[in-house]
């Protein structure tokens, strides 16, 4: 069996499948056209975000098995046509669950406690203590949309914190472990603080976070966002911190991540993109929650052995 890999990935996805008596070529600087021309001859391919793997390229690959993406987002890939043809969609969320968990939690932390404010000033010799008081998670309630990998992994680092942490998944029940408790949205809307989003990228979610989404909330909250950047839709987030119903935000994935390499050039940077990143109660960081040393190798090898398990099924 030939396995095409076509982005960059740990090693030991390649070692571990060649070892399973599998044929790979990795090619990483393969296109959309290479991988149009020639993925009819392989019955396995492996994604990161590189290349859509979309309806033509699914047609054009007469022979898959199996598509598998190194990462936990699917989005890029449409599963729901190649489950259809009977393709396997695999991905490994619990690689980097770990990383997203331990992320999300340090950028509360500097959110609550202005690190990056207050670093930013000593290091210019401003010494500002009362500026910087911060806020302490202890006694707050925490809630988490979508209980899955990350979501639960982001509880989990919570329970030192002597605070509440609920949660609402709309897909699962009876979840509620000793790291969250399973509530109704209704109650999610009451009681949250903190609102931490652990949702993949779909139809349904796709700027789900609107004004009218966070105008439900009782309180006023923090929100976190570790999932997807169109989850959130900036223009009506901007409106409803304007307004004081976000007092502050956590993003490592924003709705423009398409101009990041534009912040400082050219007209045509959207000017919510402008205002989001010049707001003094946020935390940013480049889409690297799940970015860490030991994701790297831990989103291939818990792939490899899927990848395998899988055709063994077979």
């Amino acid at each position: 069996m030939k396995i095409l890999i076509i982005d960059t990935t740990h090693n030991v996805l390649i070692d571990n499948l060649i070892d399973a008596g599998y044929q790979i070529d990795h090619r990483p600087d393969y296109t959309r056209e290479d991988i149009i021309r020639e993925i009819e001859n392989y019955e396995g391919i492996v994604v990161r975000s590189k290349i859509e793997i979309d309806k033509e390229i699914i047609d054009k690959g007469k022979n898959l098995k199996f598509i598998a993406r190194v990462g936990a987002g699917m989005d890029a890939i449409d599963i729901e046509y190649a489950e259809k043809k009977g393709i396997a969609c695999l991905n490994s969320p619990e690689g980097n669950r770990d990383a997203v968990g331990e992320h999300a939690v340090g950028m509360l932390l500097c959110l609550f406690n202005k690190m990056a404010i207050a670093d930013h000033q000593v290091r210019l010799g401003l010494w500002k203590r009362e500026e910087n008081r911060g806020l302490e998670i202890k006694g707050k309630t925490i809630g988490i949309i979508g209980y899955g990998n990350m979501g639960n992994a982001f509880a989990q680092r919570l329970s030192g914190f002597d605070c509440k942490v609920i949660a609402y998944d709309k897909y699962k029940e009876n979840y509620t472990n000793e790291y969250a408790q399973q509530v109704s949205f209704e109650t999610l809307l009451k009681e949250t603080d903190i609102l931490s989003l652990h949702v993949p990228l779909t139809n349904e979610t796709k700027y789900m976070v609107d004004y009218e989404f966070l105008s439900q909330f009782l309180k006023p909250i923090y929100l976190i966002n570790t999932s997807r950047g169109k989850v959130v839709n900036t223009k009506d987030l901007l409106l409803k911190i304007k307004e004081g119903g976000v007092l502050g935000i956590c993003l490592d994935v924003i709705e423009y991540e398409a101009f990041s390499n534009e912040l400082c050039s050219g007209s045509e940077v959207p000017q919510d993109l402008i205002q989001l990143i010049h707001l003094p109660n946020a935390v940013f960081s480049p889409h690297v929650a799940g970015w860490s040393v030991e994701s790297y190798y831990k989103l291939s090898y818990y792939l490899s052995q899927k990848i395998i398990s899988a055709l063994i099924s077979r």
